[in-house]
This record gives structure tokens, C-alpha cells and sequence, in this order.
């Protein structure tokens, strides 16, 4: 029997806090990574359904959250008159793939102006990327929820340029070597494991996956409703994945759900 559980992420969103990003019509302004908790025995099953719903489909390039959303490129047809029923159907039936299959939701996503508000004037020129802190708290618990089901964890991620990769591995190594390195007085009730707790529940390296991976395709899909959902609770898709406790908060008791959640950073404004 096995006893890992694997963590598959995307992220969405400009990383750099002195970004200027095009005000958005969905009126989402953040960073977010995000993505599915898999435990290694369901894989090839996920593997297997995701497959044969990109064949009912036709669907011969990765699943995208964006492309499908915007009617981009090999989802142009989603927009065509022509296809409106068909459109309604394909949606309808990707909607079924993420609410049925066996994965657990987890994210970090920072509202970009409540960090800049939070930690601009206070750390100036050294205020970190947003992804650092981001991964710092997606893998921590990962790693804790994993200790949790009694596993140990393993990370995957979408490869996502040279610089930005290569910013997860050296993340990643530090919380194995120093541990968390958030405040200890004001992060005190979140309970920081130590890197002795990383070294021993974490195995590896995170290692980097292509769109290609149905993993990674997965963990796209499921980002989007996770941040939307926070900027408008009443959003169709993360009410449905809500309802279906898909959510890894809908999985915690409640007195868990606060170092172990989904967890929305510097949201204080909205």
C-alpha cells in the first residue's frame, strides 16, 4: 500500500509586486498558486477518465483554463452560434470531471494590493515576490495535510521559464534547511513546522511538469474558481467544487482549516 500524496500546482497571476497589471473584468487582482492533492494509488485512474474525456472530445491540445474561458485558439469553437448546445455540453461535462474525480483542492492566493499595503512601506526595496510567499504556505500545508493522512509528500509544478523554476527549487530547499521563515511571533498561531518536519514528510525535490501533464492540465482548471471564488463567493464553478468538498477546507474540522486551508493573504480590503 502506498503512502504518498502528491501535490500538482499552477499559478496564475504576475508574481512581481511593483506589477501594473490592465484592470481585469473579472475584477481578480492577485497572485495565486494553486493546484489538486492526489494520493499516489488514484493517479493512473485520474490519468485513465482524463483521457477518455479529451477523446469523447476530440480534444487534442491541454486543457486550459484561460483558452477555454476566452474561446482562445483549439476552444474557439466553444464561442461559434453553431456550437451553443455543444459549447454548453463540453462545459457542462468538464464541470462533472473536476467535481468527480479523487482530488483534494488546495491554493494560496494574495490580493496584489492588500500585500503591496501590508508589507511595501515596511520592507521597501526588499519586499519579496509574492511567490515565495506563496509556495512557503502552499507547501507547508501540503506537508502538513499530508502528515495528516499519514503520507509523505511529494511536489510537482508547471514549468513556467528558467527564472521562475528556478526560484520553487531554491524556496524549496530553504524551508528544508531553515524551516519557515515567516515572523515566529506574528505567524505563531499557524504553528511553522521546522525544516526537520520538511525534511521528513517531504521527499525529493519538486520537479517540473509541461501542459502536457494531466496533472498540471487538472491543477489549471481548478485554480481559476479558487481565486474567483474569493473575490465573488457566488461563482458557479467554486460553489460547485464547494458543494462537492472538493475543497480541502471542506475535508479539515474546523479547528484545522486555519494552518491547513486554502489560504486568501491580505484579502482585508475586499
Amino acid at each position: 500500500m502506498t503512502n504518498e500524496l502528491h501535490l500538482y500546482f499552477d499559478d496564475s497571476g504576475s508574481r512581481n509586486p511593483d506589477s501594473e497589471a490592465i484592470p481585469r473584468r473579472d475584477g481578480i487582482d492577485c497572485f495565486a498558486l494553486g493546484g489538486i492533492l492526489v494520493q499516489e494509488e488514484n493517479i493512473e485512474n485520474i490519468i485513465i477518465t482524463h483521457r477518455v474525456f479529451c477523446d469523447k472530445w476530440n480534444v487534442t491540445e491541454p486543457l486550459h483554463s484561460t483558452k477555454i474561458r476566452s474561446r482562445q485558439k483549439a476552444f474557439a469553437w466553444l464561442g461559434k452560434e453553431e456550437n451553443k448546445q455543444k459549447s454548453q455540453d463540453f462545459l457542462s461535462d468538464l464541470e462533472m470531471l473536476m467535481l468527480d474525480l479523487p482530488f483534494t483542492i488546495i491554493a494560496c492566493a494574495i490580493h496584489l494590493p492588500g500585500y503591496n499595503a501590508r508589507y511595501k512601506n515596511k520592507y521597501n526595496n526588499d519586499i519579496w515576490m509574492m511567490c515565495k510567499t506563496a509556495f512557503t504556505i502552499l507547501a507547508e500545508r501540503s506537508v502538513k495535510y499530508a502528515i495528516y493522512k499519514e503520507r509523505k509528500l511529494r511536489i510537482f509544478f508547471e514549468e513556467s521559464g528558467k527564472d521562475a523554476d528556478r526560484a520553487i527549487l531554491q524556496y524549496a530547499k530553504e524551508l528544508k534547511t531553515q524551516g519557515m521563515y515567516f515572523d515566529r511571533h506574528s505567524s505563531a498561531a499557524y504553528m511553522g513546522l521546522t525544516a526537520e518536519k520538511f525534511k521528513i514528510n517531504w521527499l525529493g525535490e519538486p520537479q517540473h511538469k509541461t501542459k502536457k501533464s494531466p496533472m498540471i492540465q487538472l491543477a489549471d482548471l481548478v485554480l481559476y474558481p479558487i481565486i474567483k471564488g474569493r473575490y465573488d463567493p457566488s461563482y458557479r464553478t467554486y460553489e460547485s467544487l464547494k458543494s462537492k468538498l472538493k475543497l480541502v477546507d471542506c475535508v479539515l474540522e474546523p479547528d484545522k482549516i486555519p494552518e491547513m486551508g486554502i489560504k486568501y493573504s491580505c484579502f482585508d480590503d475586499i
